[in-house]
């Protein structure tokens, strides 16, 4: 195997779960046009969970580096989302925090495994090197984008939705 898609057993269990998560993130995206607390939602934040835990537990040469960070920022941004989703500490602005703070654990995601994919394939050529890493971040400015614009559909529904159920 070429040495930039050598993973250890730790790696491939850490990026399975990753893909577990991003697929049922899209799938909950794509029904529910939110991540909310049913089964779909709960195994979305779970694999989350576990993907940023087990990249907390991952170090090439005992150094702590940017994905350790996006790690804890998973973690931080997961249990804000949860807090909104549990409890009443946001008031009326609860399902708001929620689809915002849940929904950028799909940026995270998308961000981190993009660059992973992209500075290991193909191997021996990868597409994002140091000499033309201003492609990754035209990459990453369509994916804040596309969260941005996610996130405004998401609080226009929110918004619908929040109407209908006072006329009732």
């Amino acid at each position: 195997m070429p040495s930039a898609l050598a993973l250890t057993p730790f790696g491939v269990f850490h990026t399975v779960i990753s893909l577990v998560a991003i697929a049922a993130g899209a799938w909950a995206l794509a029904r529910d046009k939110e991540i909310v607390l049913n089964w779909l939602g709960k195994l979305y934040l779970m694999a989350t969970a576990f993907t940023a835990a087990t990249g907390l537990m991952m170090f090439r040469h005992d150094v702590w580096r940017i994905g350790h960070s996006f790690s804890v920022l998973t973690l931080a941004v997961l249990a804000i989302g949860t807090l909104a989703a549990t409890t009443p500490l946001f008031g009326r602005a609860s399902r708001y925090v929620q689809a915002f703070f849940y929904s950028s654990t799909m940026l995270i995601h998308m961000i981190t495994g993009l660059a992973e994919t992209l500075t290991r394939l193909p191997p021996g050529a990868p597409l994002i090197t140091a000499a033309n890493s201003f492609l990754f971040k035209d990459i990453i400015s369509g994916l804040v984008l596309l969260f941005l614009v996610g996130t405004a559909f998401q609080f226009r529904l929110i918004h619908k939705r929040n109407g209908a159920e006072i006329r009732r």
